[in-house]
């Protein structure tokens, strides 16, 4: 019994003296005071890890240990702290823009501008390698074997923010290109003509079309709402011939215009009298054929009257003719046959006209 006695005690003390190499670090010791500041960053820094604020126009797609987990709406959100989770902010609702062959002051969006190598320090020569890759994006060869400088607009949104974080390793800068490809091809089917001036509206549709059956082909997750031509214009080495061109087809617009406008105003002056000549013409045939048909019955009835009475009937013609034609004559003899001279008439016409 006092041997196992013995060897307990001496164990224990072993272990007093083992535990004693550690004193300094138990939180009784002199650095008690670290070892709480440290708790309390490291639960404060916990803590700031897992709340995380997602806003309104954007989801917040989450991954544990670099796996897809979930996909939270807009507002406050834990998630597991150190690492563990990791969330993805994706404006969803927010709507994105991609501009080719030229770019807005002051843009926020990464995407939006041709990327530049950020391995070029100087803004000078950023500047340059810029315009360099715009004017690259607008050169595009007709149908005709023409070419033209193109400057157009798109318009999406993110659709599904899963594959577009996913699927596609870089899906802004592959929507840019599918964007150059369907531009080029569509431009490539018109001449320049139909490109500069009347062919604009059906390029956007097409182009529209086009662009959202690659993205859907290839699930970038996008959405494309609108394609916008900007500026059309031909190379600068030909830019003066068409202008004078341009010039040209607008000045026979305005001949054109002008002409139409004579004929707007002369055609229908000329019509109108030609309609008023016809109904005046009618109105005389009316006239004529009713006088005629009346002058017709009237001497029908006075032959019925003259088959009765015809001495009487002839008389009465004979005084309203001479009724009718003495006032036109100007000189007058009246001969009576049982007159031995000439009976003159008092000339009574000046004195009536006077």
């Amino acid at each position: 019994m006092s041997l196992i006695t013995e060897d307990k005690n001496n164990e224990s003390n072993g272990l007093i003296k083992r535990l004693g190499k550690y004193q300094l670090w138990l939180p009784n010791g002199k650095y008690k005071t670290s070892f709480v500041i440290l708790a309390v960053l490291f639960c404060f820094s916990a803590l700031y890890t897992a709340l995380f604020t997602v806003p309104s126009d954007s989801v917040a797609v989450v991954l544990r240990f670099g796996k897809f987990s979930t996909i939270l709406p807009s507002g406050l959100h834990f998630k597991l702290p150190l690492g563990i989770d990791r969330v993805h902010i994706v404006p969803i609702k927010r709507q994105l823009k991609q501009e080719f062959g030229f770019s807005t002051p002051g843009a926020t969006d990464p995407n939006q501008n041709v990327t530049i190598n950020n391995n070029i320090f100087f803004t000078g020569k950023r500047r340059d390698v810029q315009l360099r890759n715009q004017l690259g994006e607008t050169q595009m060869v007709t149908g005709d074997l023409n070419t033209a400088l193109v400057e157009w607009v798109i318009q999406y949104r993110i659709a599904n923010p899963k594959n577009y974080l996913f699927e596609v390793r870089d899906p802004a800068g592959t929507l840019r290109y599918v964007s150059e490809s369907v531009m080029r091809e569509v431009v490539g089917d018109r001449t320049v003509d139909e490109v500069i001036t009347i062919g604009r509206q059906e390029i956007e549709v097409e182009a529209l079309r086009k662009m959202q059956a690659l993205a859907s082909k290839y699930v970038m997750g996008i959405s494309i709402d609108q394609v916008q031509l900007k500026n059309i214009n031909p190379p600068k080495a030909v830019q003066a011939s068409f202008n004078e061109v341009n010039q040209a087809q607008q000045e026979k617009e305005k001949l054109i215009n002008e002409a139409r406008r004579d004929y707007n105003r002369i055609i229908p002056l000329a019509e109108g009298e030609r309609d008023q000549r016809i109904r005046a013409a009618d109105g005389y045939r009316l006239k004529r054929v009713n006088e005629s048909q009346g002058d017709a019955l009237r001497f029908n009835a006075l032959f019925a009257q003259f088959e009765k009475a015809p001495e009487v009937t002839r008389k009465r013609i004979y005084l309203e003719t001479m009724q009718k034609v003495m006032p036109t004559v100007s000189e007058k003899i009246i001969i009576d046959s049982s007159a031995l001279d000439v009976l003159p008439l008092l000339n009574l016409t000046p004195l009536k006209g006077q």
